[in-house]
């Protein structure tokens, strides 16, 4: 019978985590995950594998939660909603950047940037979340679309790939050092530009999506 591990494992991927976010994939070594850990690198090899096993661990986890912050504001629902569930999302998004005063960015962002070109899994892994944000951002839009909010004949799809890349570009430009201020008012922009029906703007309509607090 295998002894039992003396060890909390979500404490220890967490803890695995912030080093690989701190110093980045090349920048860790298995003894500074065995530092930051407590653990014996030993014990990390038998419980995890090697560093890029341990790191696919911790990089799938992190994918996981950017699609359920996504999933707890694009849940769908009642259409008259869908633009303000829209709206609280780029909103977010954008406050999460700027409390960000350390400017360590995502670790999705950090990863697929450092390790996808040459590791398989970590550019699988980062596609499968792009898509998963994808496609709850095309629901919302599709459903803001049937309620009047958006243009029912723009693209929900070109428009979802906007919004993700102006959300992921909020975060890119927040770790360069643009102000929170300034990003605030990038996601108030993008969100004002989606076209309106009869070509009307909502910047000029005043009907400018509401920050949510």
């Amino acid at each position: 019978m295998p002894r039992p591990r003396a060890f909390d494992e979500r404490q220890v991927l967490e803890r695995a985590r912030e080093q690989f976010w701190a110093t980045g994939y090349a920048g860790t070594r298995m003894d500074d995950i065995a530092q930051a850990t407590g653990l014996g690198k030993g014990s990390l090899y038998g419980a995890f594998g090697d560093k890029g096993k341990l790191f696919h661990r911790v990089f799938d986890d992190w994918c996981a939660a950017v699609v359920e912050v996504a999933e707890e504001r694009l849940t769908g629902g009642p259409d008259a909603e869908a633009m303000a569930r829209l709206s609280g999302y780029v909103h977010l998004m954008a406050e999460n950047t700027a409390s960000d005063t350390e400017r360590r960015g995502c670790l999705l962002a950090k990863g697929a940037a450092e390790l996808a070109q040459h590791d398989p899994t970590v550019a699988g892994r980062s596609a499968e979340t792009m898509t998963a944000l994808l496609t709850l951002l095309r629901t919302e839009i599709s459903a803001a679309q049937r309620h009047g909010d958006i243009d029912s004949a723009a693209d929900p799809e070109r428009l979802a790939a906007l919004l993700l890349t102006v959300v992921r570009g909020i975060e890119a430009v927040g770790k360069a050092g643009l102000d929170p201020e300034a990003l605030r008012n990038i996601a108030d922009t993008a969100l004002a530009l989606l076209p309106m029906p009869g070509g009307q703007d909502r910047l000029a309509t005043g009907r400018g999506p509401a920050r949510e607090n």
